[in-house]
This record gives structure tokens, sequence and C-alpha cells, in this order.
């Protein structure tokens, strides 16, 4: 199973963004999406961002994968 991971992007120059979320950074591929602003939220999915993401969509995801993670830990 393969699951894309919401990522803030920290600094892009038009074809990668460094982009963060929970503690790890990574650089990532934006050619998907096209320039995207520092700040904005992203899918990660293999090391591209595949769409940007509002905040509600950004908080639904993040939830899942905070439930997911603590199910795991049982």
């Amino acid at each position: 199973m393969c699951i894309g991971v919401p990522m803030r992007i920290i600094e892009s120059d038009g074809y990668t963004a460094l982009c963060e979320c929970r503690g790890e950074r990574r650089r990532v591929n934006t050619m998907l999406i096209g320039d995207a602003p520092a700040g904005a939220c992203v899918l990660v999915h293999i090391s591209n961002a595949v769409r940007l993401l509002d905040e509600e969509e950004e908080s639904l995801i993040n939830g899942a994968l905070d439930e997911l993670a603590a199910a795991l830990k049982l």
C-alpha cells in the first residue's frame, strides 16, 4: 500500500521544493504541480508533489496518519 503525506513547502526553485513534515525535511519534485509558494501544503507521494492541499485536507490526512500510527503501536 502506498500513501501520500502532506508536507509544507519551505523553499522552492520552480522544479523542486524543500518540504517539511513531522520533523523530516525532504527535497521533492514539483513538476506535476508547477511552482508553489513557500508555506503551501502539498501531497507528496514517492518524493513527488502530486497536488496542492487546502488546510482542511491537510488536517484530515494528518489526523488519519496520527490514528494509523497509534494503531500500529498497539
